[in-house]
């Protein structure tokens, strides 16, 4: 799993590299419906630098070498922007002040504001209640009958970012806040339409979009004042609490802090990256698991071990988690606009073209991961155990597992999200045992930006022991 040698060509072209020749709407709306396949498809017949036109973006140049991909993330920050990109699909519900959003200073600025609460020991102070919502969740969970487990995932990755990031107490608040935030995050194809341009946000056919992005920030805003007038605030552990203190208590530069609108920002981007993302890698995790008979039996050990402090165990669950993000990536690529001419893998691409790393390209490729469309956890534990012993694996680089992206643009809760993972993954296991299936596997659906399991991931359980 090392960055693989690559022939580099004598001389640097001009221009962009050759990809399908279809016309533009038609390359649109396949991807929209089958965009893992049809980039795969487009790897196989132009190599691991191609070119694709599609709506709204234009020309994408896709990168499936590491080298590449290193080359990108690598970049000036000021000619390869992700902000740009990001704001013409999603600014319409994260707000024009969105970490997600912003380039430059002001994304410097803002990511430096937003790491303290995503440090790892910020994050550990978050794992028993992590482990207290899941636990909660699982007891409801029918036994003995199938069921589509994706559902319940975002019901415990939702919960752990109202109590845990928004750190929302009051028990009426909590309930509203259920209701009014997934709407807003799980928007269809025609509420999408009105985040592209929000001018349609007036007309008639796309207003009550409208109303639910105000009936959401209303909930918003009333817990940033809550937390601003807390007398308690300097003992409070949620990432609401921690933004508020960081950005008002002289840590930020001459006088630096976040305005509520700017705490709204960065609170609906954490739930729009953080929930239906992890909950998805979730339900991929139950899919993979229940059709591999020896990796779940070694994942509930592990997390039997976990449950009495032995790290082995999480080291596995970790590696589970980190498998799950590699086989099937919630997200495919990222982008970058380029604001000048660059030069990667041999071509100098112009100004004015997006540049996109394709993460389930790099991910699938046999030269970097041997037998791509194997799940194996054991590839990701790495060269040495927990104790030192060498495994002779080796490593993992942020050009050959990217699922969170890379550079300064990679996602801020990538911590966060692979805690969480480790967390919920664990307390299922200790109290159901998922049942195996030799049904085929679930395909991949395209639904907004990530790639879910066609069927919710339908799984059986029955009780530990």
């Amino acid at each position: 799993m090392t960055d693989t040698v690559r022939v580099v060509p004598d001389t640097v072209r001009d221009g962009v590299p050759p990809g399908p020749r279809l016309p533009r709407a038609v390359q649109t709306a396949i991807m929209l419906r089958y965009w893992p396949g049809f980039l795969r498809a487009a790897r196989r017949r132009h190599g691991r630098i191609f070119t694709v036109d599609i709506a709204l973006t234009g020309e994408m140049v896709y990168l499936a070498d590491p080298a590449d991909v290193r080359t990108v993330f690598g970049g000036d920050p000021e000619v390869l922007r992700a902000g740009e990109l990001n704001g013409a699909f999603l600014s319409g519900v994260l707000g024009d002040t969105s970490v997600l959003v912003v380039d430059g200073a002001t994304h410097r600025d803002r990511r430096r504001l937003m790491l303290p609460p995503f440090h790892r020991d910020a994050v550990r102070r978050q794992v028993e209640e992590m482990a207290e919502i899941t636990a909660a969740n699982v007891a409801g969970w029918p036994l003995g009958r199938r069921f589509p487990v994706a559902p319940r995932m975002a019901q415990i990755t939702l919960e752990v970012i109202l109590r845990t990031v928004i750190g929302t107490r009051d028990p009426e608040r909590l309930a509203a806040l259920r209701a009014a935030l997934p709407p807003v995050v799980n928007m269809g194809t025609m509420a999408m339409l009105a985040m592209i341009n929000p001018k349609l946000l007036d007309k008639r056919p796309w207003r009550f979009v409208k109303r639910r992005i105000a009936a959401a920030d209303a909930l918003i805003y009333a817990e940033i004042a809550d937390r601003r007038a807390d007398p308690d605030l300097a003992d409070r552990t949620d990432v609401l609490a921690m933004l508020v203190r960081a950005a008002g208590d002289g840590t930020a530069e001459a006088g630096r802090h976040m305005s509520d609108v700017e705490l709204r920002d960065q609170l609906m981007t954490l739930l729009f990256a953080g929930h239906e993302t992890t909950a998805t890698g979730l339900s991929w995790a139950l899919e993979r698991l229940t059709r591999h008979p020896a990796e779940l039996d070694r994942a509930i050990a592990a997390a039997d071990a976990s449950a009495t402090g032995d790290p082995a165990g999480d080291e596995y669950l970790d590696a589970v988690a980190k498998e799950i993000l590699r086989v099937r990536p919630v997200v495919f690529d990222v982008g970058r606009v380029l604001h000048a001419p660059v030069q990667v893998g041999g071509w100098r691409l112009p100004a004015g073209v997006t540049v996109a790393p394709g993460i389930g390209l790099v991910h699938a490729d046999p030269d970097v991961y041997p037998d791509p469309e194997r799940f194996d956890p054991e590839r990701m534990l790495g060269p040495v155990t927990s104790d030192g012993s060498p495994r002779g694996l080796p490593p993992l680089s942020p050009s050959t597992w990217l699922p969170f992206g890379g550079g300064g643009r990679r996602c801020l809760g990538a911590t966060f999200a692979q805690v969480e993972m480790r967390v919920v993954l664990r307390e299922v296991l200790l109290r159901v045992h998922p049942e195996t299936t030799t049904a085929r596997g679930e395909k991949q659906r395209v639904k907004h930006v990530t790639l879910v399991p066609h069927r919710g991931a339908r799984i059986r359980v029955r009780p530990r022991g």
